[in-house]
């Protein structure tokens, strides 16, 4: 199963991938939300996709001429976000691994959608990529065990983590670096797990700028795990459907390179995920 949200003929729409199609999953369905945090707050989120994918009615396909793509979840209650949550990108710029999890959050305004443009604001020029995956949660969770975790993961998305490198550390907390309006690409689906090749901590990521290659790794180098993150956040606070937690990103991030690579306008990055898609975003300036 694999969802998005889209903009078609300006109307908000939750729409769901069938092959090469793009059904119309809000239009069949016109007494749930049109946002994908509160749909996946239905308790039938998913049987309501299921039944709106049987529908052969041609009456349901959105054309991708009229379809512009928003944040894959535009406003999620809690995108919570772990740093330094690879093993590869620690040892890259000489940190130790942690034995707990860094944690920042992101706000709802922060974010892209697919084939959108992310900005590059006039107060900085040291906007840096960082591909990752996003977890979405679809099921309320609290003091959940890892062993149970993926029972209340709805799926999983392709996130770039923009990050504003000289405004994250003007300070010890890295929230003004990290909540710049629209510096955040979220999308362009979530793809429920039972979609991916395999476990999602075992998956290719990759972030591409230009073209070239600048970030190629595994999943399986998070330190803290979608289940260990699931278990341990829950632990903390409630987990409501539509959260999402983004579990870092790999090494090969431009703050750490000799020279420094940042991201300008007119430049197009694309982050990929083994099984979950490619994230596609050109840099904009702000107006």
């Amino acid at each position: 199963m694999r969802i998005c949200s889209v903009l078609s003929r300006g109307k908000r729409t939750i729409a769901a991938r069938r092959g090469g199609e793009l059904v119309d999953v809000s239009a069949q369905n016109p007494d749930a939300p049109t946002g994908m945090e509160g749909f996946l707050a239905l308790p039938d989120a998913r049987q309501r996709i299921d039944r709106a994918l049987r529908t052969q009615s041609g009456a349901y396909l959105l054309d991708p001429a009229e379809v512009s793509f928003l944040p894959v979840v535009e406003r999620p209650g809690k995108l919570l976000c772990l740093g330094l949550n690879y093993k590869d990108h620690a040892a890259e710029i000489g940190m130790p691994v942690p034995d707990y999890p860094i944690l920042f959050m992101r706000s709802a305004t922060s974010l892209a959608g697919h084939d959108t443009p992310m900005v590059l604001p006039r107060l900085s020029q040291q906007l840096d990529f960082e591909a990752e995956l996003a977890v979405v949660i679809g099921k309320r969770a609290h003091n959940v065990k890892a062993a149970d975790a993926h029972d209340h993961v709805f799926g999983v998305a392709c996130f770039n983590d923009g990050s504003l490198r000289d405004y994250q550390f003007r300070a010890s907390q890295w929230t003004p670096g990290k909540n710049f309006d629209r510096t955040g690409g979220f999308g362009p689906d979530i793809v429920t797990l039972d979609e991916l090749p395999r476990d999602p901590d075992q998956l290719a990521i990759s972030c591409r700028l230009n073209g070239q290659v600048v970030q190629k790794s595994n999943t399986n180098q998070h330190v803290f795990g979608v289940r260990e993150s699931v278990e341990i956040l829950s632990s903390l606070m409630t987990l409501e459907p539509g959260d999402v937690i983004s579990l870092g990103t790999p090494s090969g991030v431009g703050s750490a390179r000799k020279p420094q690579l940042w991201m300008k306008a007119g430049d197009v990055c694309e982050v990929e995920i083994e099984g979950v898609g490619v994230l596609r975003n050109a840099i904009a300036l702000e107006e």
